[in-house]
């Protein structure tokens, strides 16, 4: 999946070689909502074509929804072991979610073939779709407000495997669309066209490329891509209001990088927030984090939504010390721990609070009633509490964190003794 239109040879010729496993040739059909303006009416095509292993390449021009049901171009593209969407319009690409034509390039990838394109054609390749069907919007126009009606989409056109979850944009550097692609991933978050609370936004450089292979191993070649995850509500995304979210964690891909998705990484990222429609400095680079915690061993950073006691992150089989880790994304923010207690012992929690809020540390018991607290007061001030219990067996307790005051993308760290 490309940056720009045009295609780039490294990575259809490892798709090539893939599909055709190293041997004999495939036919690749170009769709295109319209023709090109300028030189080569198939473009796409010439490149292909000096490509090792295709064997011949058909554009299609599809102006209509309905060219979607067209006999000829489903036959072809279902004998077809590649569909490559060129750029132009996505808005007329969307428009063949429910038409022949969907079933026939989802056909081409079930029976071991593939499915890629540039610029628009990147964009329709992703399961949430920003189709500019009402126009192209800038970073700065999606950070003053999220809901501008240029920002629209399509979902469930194709769901291809490992790539759930997933927004594509294109021409990224070059035309500054990280911000936009954060207000998409913000939006998409917000109003649930993703499931399990995160959204990742994939943003290729013109020029650069990201080939995906059948384990859901992603490399880039060429120039950078970039992977913006937004995995909690953000803070405010309102319509006419400006965008605040805190804490984007973004991956940044230079050539010859690979990206699992299948297995997503939690760890490597640098750190971006948005408040007032204001994005921070340098967002296309920053200093990864290596250091990002682990539901194993001792150590767990917290995953949102944990708010609830029902939602809370589970460090009951962690051994003591436990180091729990997080931030407050919001002045309302509450994140759960729940943590294994058994009869006699005595839990000792030490919470460091960064200088950006004021947090208060709550122990609840299993219904949820407060059996010791600290509320020092103040920004960046520490908590502290202990508590022994004293019935029989093991009882589930909660460590609730709390925004008093503030909130930040720095990191609070409560280590959790057991003796």
């Amino acid at each position: 999946m490309n940056g720009a239109g045009a295609v780039v040879p490294a990575t259809l010729s490892r798709a090539v070689d893939t599909i055709r496993g190293g041997t004999g040739s495939i036919d690749v059909v170009v769709l295109a909502g319209s023709a090109p303006t300028s030189g080569s009416a198939t473009p796409e095509c010439d490149t292909a074509m000096t490509v090792t292993g295709v064997n011949s390449c058909t554009t299609w021009t599809l102006t209509t929804a309905a060219d979607g049901n067209d006999s000829q171009v489903n036959a072809d593209i279902r004998k077809a072991e590649f569909v490559y969407f060129a750029g132009g319009d996505q808005c007329r690409y969307a428009a063949w979610k429910g038409t022949a034509l969907e079933a026939s390039v989802e056909s081409v990838v079930a029976k071991g073939g593939g499915s890629g394109g540039g610029s628009a054609g990147h964009h329709v390749n992703s399961p949430v779709v920003y189709d500019a069907c009402n126009g192209s919007v800038t970073s700065s126009e999606a950070l003053a407000d999220p809901y501008d009606k240029a920002i629209t989409f399509t979902t469930g056109l194709f769901q291809w495997p490992d790539y759930a979850g997933v927004i594509n944009d294109s021409h990224f550097v070059t035309r500054d669309r990280m911000g936009r692609t954060m207000a998409f991933v913000a939006r998409a978050v917000k109003d649930g066209l993703v499931t399990g609370g995160a959204a990742w936004g994939v943003g290729v450089e013109e020029g650069g490329s990201l080939f995906i292979d059948r384990d859901g191993t992603a490399t880039e070649y060429g120039k950078d891509a970039y992977v913006v995850l937004g995995d909690h509500q953000p803070e405010q995304a309102t319509a006419r209001q400006p965008l605040t979210y805190s804490g984007f964690k973004i991956w940044r891909l230079a050539p010859g990088t690979a990206f699992d998705f299948r297995h997503r990484p939690t760890c490597g990222y640098y750190l971006r927030s948005v408040v007032g429609g204001v994005l921070d400095a340098d967002p296309y680079s920053g200093t990864p984090v290596t250091d990002c915690g682990s539901p194993t061993g001792s150590t767990l950073a917290e995953s949102e939504p944990n708010d609830t006691r029902d939602t809370a992150d589970d460090a009951t089989g962690l051994p003591s010390p436990k180091v729990l880790t997080g931030t407050m994304k919001s002045t309302s923010d509450r994140d759960y721990f729940a943590v294994a207690l058994a009869s006699g012992r005595t839990a000792t929690v030490n919470c460091s609070v960064p200088a950006a809020y004021d947090a208060d540390l709550y122990w609840l018991d299993s219904s949820g009633r407060t059996v010791a607290r600290s509320v020092n007061n103040g920004a960046g001030a520490d908590e502290a509490l202990s508590f022994t219990r004293t019935a029989s067996g093991t009882g589930t307790y909660y460590l609730d964190m709390e925004a008093y005051s503030g909130w930040g993308t720095a990191p609070y760290s409560c280590t959790v003794t057991d003796a």
